[in-house]
């Protein structure tokens, strides 16, 4: 990953992104080539050294059962969005901006295990279930499906974990800019309102030490 100093996130931060994180990209490079599937994972902080990423994949799906070569890795992403110069007070100034994107990623890198075991990945839907059932106001759970359905389901999928053994993170979140340009940034984007603007403003704030401009 192209990493510049200012872009880096303490390792606060990226433990926050894992452990909020949706969905991952899976990626293996496989005798088959590059294969890569979108999975919900779930970050466990103790298991193994550095933590892994537990979810599950359809047992149709080839990727798992493709030997893999050398690490596999996860590419996890936190809200991203374009930058328009228009934002930038510098931009009346002299005109030398460029459009740029921000954005949060990190490449978790590490082995995956393959766990087909019905009792393990049983334990992995709960916990992935629970965890994104947590806010809603009635609660679905696996018990309230009918045993016998469930079984079928856990025969039709199996488990995968990523056991971590090094991350590269990347904040690209306007740090690289003069704070006046900062504070543009996060009210366009607070006053656009697409999808994810309203948490990357967030972020920028946070990673900026920028004022609230909501």
């Amino acid at each position: 990953m192209y990493l510049p100093k200012h872009f880096t996130a303490d390792e606060a931060a990226v433990h926050d992104l894992l452990a909020h994180h949706g969905a991952a990209d899976l990626v293996t490079m496989t005798p088959q080539g590059l294969l890569a599937t979108v999975l919900p994972f779930v970050y466990d902080p103790e298991a193994g050294a550095h933590g892994s990423l537990i979810g599950h994949m359809a047992r149709g799906n080839d990727q798992w059962r493709e030997p893999v070569r050398g690490d596999a890795m996860a590419i996890v992403r936190g809200p991203d969005g374009y930058v328009t110069p228009t934002w930038y007070p510098a931009k009346a100034e002299h005109h030398r901006v460029v459009p740029t994107w921000n954005y949060i990623v990190a490449h978790v890198y590490g082995e995956l295990v393959v766990h087909d075991d019905p009792d393990w990945t049983a334990a992995q839907l709960r916990r992935l279930t629970d965890r994104h059932e947590a806010g809603s106001a009635e609660p679905w759970s696996v018990d309230q499906a009918p045993a016998r359905y469930v079984e079928g389901r856990l025969r039709a999928i199996v488990g995968i974990e990523l056991v971590i053994s090094r991350i590269e993170a990347k904040f690209k979140l306007s740090q690289n800019q003069p704070r006046e340009n900062v504070e543009g940034v996060v009210a366009g984007l607070s006053a656009r309102g697409r999808s994810h603007d309203t948490a990357l403003a967030a972020a920028i704030r946070a990673h900026n030490d920028a004022p609230d401009m909501s």
